[in-house]
């Protein structure tokens, strides 16, 4: 079975572990269909602080130490991809942040440019812009294990793609449990909420067209999904995560307890 996945196109692999993680919204979507009560904020930010360290572990594990690993074999000293790759992703998500109209759940004012986006559309977007990044590294993921036909690098791209549909499940309810309570319908909530993780098949796909077609550009591209995830948990997840009150103990157990999770899976299957 694996040798059979591993004779997969990488672009095919790329895009079966994002449509993974993109369900994994959608189920988490469809919790609105399932819970009548509001979210409570303690369980919110208990989610938002497993997000943030899923993310952090991910950046390491499966992204910035493959990176230097992938580099050194190409000659390359390993820290010149990782950080460079880094730094290039980290402006992304700034400039996309400083661009893409958006807006927090709990904020006041959008953040962006100007538009005449509803307030449902820039609720979604929001939480596209974390998807961007988590979409590109389980592709990129996937597209370097068969690149490589390596069933380590699989592992480790199963590892990662499950470890993000998990965080991704409450991200999806973290959309259509808001906006069912504004007076959406089920219906348009859980499609709003599902929506917001198409964009992983999306980037997923790009970021592992571009590392399979550039010879050499793969340990960028890594640390490159890297550098954009910890771009949006410094700057979005834990932020909101501890928004509750100056020391809010759900955020920092669900980051701890993110962490922990996506290292076991990592290191066990990768």
């Amino acid at each position: 079975m694996v040798s059979y996945i591993l004779g997969l196109n990488p672009i095919i692999l790329a895009l079966l572990g994002t449509t993974f993680t993109f369900l994994a919204t959608t189920a988490g979507a469809a919790v609105v269909y399932l819970v009548k009560k509001e979210v409570t904020p303690n369980i919110q930010h208990g989610f938002l602080g497993f997000a943030a360290g899923v993310m952090i572990a991910a950046s390491v594990w499966s992204l910035l130490i493959p990176s230097i690993e992938m580099a050194e074999e190409q000659g390359i000293s390993g820290w010149i991809p990782a950080a460079g790759g880094c730094i290039f992703g980290g402006v992304f998500l700034f400039i996309l942040d400083r661009i893409l109209p958006h807006l927090h759940l709990d904020a006041d004012k959008p953040e962006g440019l100007k538009s005449s986006f509803k307030r449902t559309t820039m609720l979604v977007l929001a939480v596209t812009l974390h998807n961007i990044p988590e979409g590109m590294a389980v592709g990129l993921s996937f597209g370097l294990a068969g690149q490589l036909n390596s069933h380590a690098d699989l592992m480790t791209a199963f590892a990662l793609a499950l470890g993000i549909g998990i965080q991704n499940f409450p991200e999806g309810a973290a959309i259509s449990l808001p906006l069912r309570k504004e007076g959406f319908s089920k219906n348009k909530s859980f499609v709003y909420g599902s929506l917001s993780g198409i964009v992983e098949p999306i980037a997923g796909l790009i970021g592992a067209s571009l590392a399979t077609s550039v010879a050499g550009i793969m340990p960028w591209m890594l640390s490159f999904a890297a550098g954009s995830m910890i771009y949006v948990v410094v700057e979005e997840l834990i932020p909101e995560s501890q928004s509750l009150n100056e020391h809010s103990h759900a955020g920092t157990i669900g980051t701890m307890v993110g962490f922990l999770v996506m290292m076991v899976l990592d290191v066990a299957l990768g």
